[in-house]
């Protein structure tokens, strides 16, 4: 894709409840891989970021990230993800627009 891409939809919502999956970015269509998972509903990022998927299992696993965080964005301790992929199999659950 090149370094930044487009924008892909904004129809589905931030405003669903935590565990959103959404593509960060800095500006319009300037999206570049990078992700974060909403820990609460955030409808302010609506029309900002593209929202493309949701957590559907394993969310405690978000829960114990989140509690190593701190406002200034550095984390209290170090945190390491391992084993991470995807799930082959799993049955992909249709998301809500909450419009």
């Amino acid at each position: 894709y090149g370094k930044t891409f487009d924008d892909e939809s904004f129809v589905l919502s931030h405003d669903v409840g935590p565990g959103i999956l959404s593509m960060a970015n800095s500006g319009k269509n300037t999206n570049g891989s990078q992700f974060f998972i909403t820990t609460r509903r955030t409808p302010h990022l609506d029309g900002k970021h593209v929202v493309f998927g949701a957590v559907t299992d394993g969310y405690d696993v978000v829960k114990k990230v989140e509690s190593v965080g701190t406002r200034t964005g550095k984390a209290k301790k170090r945190c390491v993800i391992t084993k991470a992929g995807v799930l082959e199999g799993a049955a992909a659950k249709p998301l809500s627009t909450g419009r």
